[in-house]
């Protein structure tokens, strides 16, 4: 079966974009090709669910009312029932037929009949990863299940590459069959995600509804039906809460509505950002905002009010069919005509979904640009202001090309925005004085670690830190150390002194639980963790970051080295994932053999306290009697003294040296 040009309004349009390709399964109403004119953009729906079977157009081809784009065949290679309705409909129309009246009523009841016995087709779609941008992306996140019912242009899978994470959408609607993918997998464009079992409106009801001399009537019934369906979807005035977020807390860091705004589901409403990543929290629920109970930099934690909605509890979807069903209706008017209805439509579906990630001042500025309706949902689902992107096309039009163009720039480049952001929260230091009369300056950006680092490292100002210096003697850790690492390099293990300090460490720690806790909010008490959880700081060419060893008072010497070698790797590689770097309550910084007697490790807020360790070095040791070559480790402990007192740091420290000095002590 051919799909033909609908009559779009004007004498002939050019196609702008192909929106499928041979083998896809379009469903009915699916756009398949997006014309344009001088004035307008019009994406043109399938009248029929099928597999393209070929493609009769190409880019920039001028195209007018009834010509060919695309043919269908349905799945198992037969003509389609619409097929065989419009043959039978056009040999009616070259050679008429008079019938009884019993037999018209016979032949209208078995198509009847027929229409009834099969309701519906459902099929087994791939859902694929889209073009974001990037060659290939990590799987962070799989937001669904096999068995769970999911809608078009629902979040299914969160992917992220070094620089963004980007939600992907479901293309279709239905349940899903399987997943395809696991978390942590490394996907590209055209990788198969998830398969959906989407059940389509057969195409024998088709002819039937085709018929029906009541088409002119249609539009109206609908947007009747969708007022009666939404009128009757229960109202009421919701709380939406901080969601888990894997953190204690986080900080509020951006408000993106305000009250007597009007938000749809899963729009996003407030940004939190706690030390290392920063989310979105979506409303769960479409309505008007009444209320909003954060503010700016508040601390919240999961089950915290922020906003009050009064409105729908569920989604009016009949609305959203309605908008998709409009292009698909004839519109005859002359190239002003055109104009002045597409704009707005193109205006409105760009309101109804474009808030989700951008301000109304952004969604405006989006109005106003020239691109078609393909262009503008891919905008949305970016978070993209479409006035920030370079157009390429005819008439200043705004392209597929330019966009993931964009996005590739914003992924794979350096952004500034948070160099700015990051300054303006260091407070008292005034802007730098002018340079140029004194040879002038060369800027160099930052890297991204560096940026994001600015204001969790601006935090010790409001600290009040000491650092308590020791050292300890390992000359015999060292020397049984020498005699493992061997063995252990044979199985492919780095055996270094950090895994024996970690694990002495977690073993102090739980003796002494207030350097592994936290200041509570109100400066009135100390919050005691159950569990160790001890951050290991990493050099990077990036900059230095922060993963987190688990529960190391639970493992074995050989289990902490190997988990080390793993972390660092993943650091280096840039393969960390946001709950690598979450939860600790303790952290270990290293200079490894790089030189330096002791250095002044800042307290990694909300930490109360960091370990540095400096090179060790042989020194002589006065024994009593005489001096010994001894290899001493400097060691360096920074804390919070609203926390913890000099006397029990002093205290702290020397246990450390004496467990080092003897790791035997660690099985008494």
């Amino acid at each position: 079966m051919q799909i033909m040009t609908p009559d779009i309004g004007v004498d002939k349009a050019t196609v702008a974009e192909i929106l499928v390709k041979v083998g896809d399964t379009i469903a009915i109403d699916e756009s398949i090709v997006l014309l344009e004119s001088d004035k307008a953009s019009v994406e043109v729906p399938s009248t029929s669910a099928g597999v393209v079977k070929s493609i009769l157009v190409t880019l920039g081809d001028e195209v007018t009312e009834g010509a060919a784009l695309v043919e269908l065949e349905a799945e198992d290679g037969s003509a389609t029932e619409t097929q065989k309705a419009d043959a039978s409909e056009k040999t009616s129309q070259n050679t008429p037929t008079i019938l009884p009246d019993e037999d018209i009523q016979s032949e209208l009841t078995t198509q009847s009949s027929s229409a009834s016995a099969q309701p519906s087709i459902s099929t087994l779609v791939d859902v694929k990863l889209p073009d974001i941008g990037v060659e290939k992306a990590l799987v962070g996140e799989i937001l669904v299940k096999a068995g769970d019912t999911i809608d078009l242009d629902q979040s299914i899978v969160v992917v992220e590459s070094d620089k963004a994470t980007v939600e992907v959408p479901s293309t279709v609607a239905g349940i899903v069959e399987s997943v395809e993918i696991q978390e942590g997998d490394t996907v590209k464009e055209g990788v198969v995600l998830l398969k959906v079992k989407s059940t389509t409106v057969s195409a024998a009801e088709t002819p039937v509804k085709t018929e029906q001399p009541e088409t002119t009537q249609q539009p109206v019934t609908t947007e009747s039906e969708t007022e009666q369906e939404s009128a009757a979807v229960q109202s009421g005035v919701i709380e939406v809460t901080v969601p888990d977020l894997g953190v204690d807390k986080a900080a509020v860091a951006e408000i993106l509505v305000k009250v007597g705004d009007s938000v749809e589901a899963d729009q996003s409403i407030i940004v939190v950002e706690s030390d290392k990543a920063t989310v979105e929290v979506p409303s769960s629920t479409a309505g008007v905002i009444t209320a909003i109970h954060v503010e700016m930099g508040q601390n919240v934690s999961q089950g915290a009010a922020l906003v009050t909605i009064e409105g729908q509890v569920k989604k009016a979807t009949p609305a959203k069919n309605t908008a998709q069903a409009t292009p698909a209706t004839p519109v005859k008017a002359p190239n002003a005509s055109v104009q002045s209805t597409a704009a707005p439509q193109a205006q409105n579906v760009s309101v109804s979904s474009n808030v989700d990630k951008l301000t109304k001042e952004q969604s405006a500025a989006n109005a106003k640009v020239y691109a078609g309706p393909a262009v503008r949902k891919l905008a949305r689902e970016l978070g993209v202001v479409l006035a920030d992107v370079k157009a390429s096309g005819p008439h200043e039009r705004l392209m597929k090309q330019d966009l993931v163009t964009y996005v590739k720039t914003r992924l794979t480049a350096p952004q500034a925005a948070p160099v700015a952001q990051a300054t303006a929260e260091v407070p008292g230091l005034p802007k730098l004085p002018d340079f140029s009369a004194f040879g002038g300056v060369e800027e160099k950006a930052m890297t991204r670690l560096q940026q994001v680092s600015v204001p969790q490292l601006s935090l010790n100002n409001f600290i009040p830190q000491v650092t308590q210096f020791d050292a300890a003697d390992i000359t015999e850790l060292e020397a049984w150390r020498g005699e493992l690492k061997g063995n252990f390099k044979k199985e492919g293990i780095s055996l270094t002194i950090l895994a024996f300090i970690a694990k002495a460490l977690a073993h102090l720690l739980k003796e002494e639980p207030y350097f592994a806790g936290h200041l509570a909010d109100d400066q009135k008490s100390v919050l005691l963790r159950n569990e160790i959880h001890m951050g290991i700081a990493v050099a990077t060419p990036d900059g230095l970051t922060v993963p987190v060893l688990r529960n190391p008072d639970q493992k074995s010497v050989k289990q902490i080295a190997i988990e080390l070698g793993e972390l660092s790797k993943k650091a280096r590689d840039k393969k960390l994932s946001p709950k690598d770097l979450q939860g600790a309550n303790f952290t270990i910084t290293s200079l490894g053999s790089i030189g330096g007697t002791a250095f002044t490790p800042l307290v990694n807020w909300p930490q109360v306290a960091i370990l540095g360790i400096s090179p060790a070095t042989m020194q002589p040791v006065w024994n009593g009697q005489s001096f010994d070559p001894r290899l001493m480790l400097p060691l360096s402990l920074s804390y919070d003294h609203r926390v913890i007192n000099g006397a029990d740091a002093a205290r702290f420290t020397n246990k450390l040296t004496k467990i080092l000095a003897d790791i035997r002590t660690l099985l008494l």
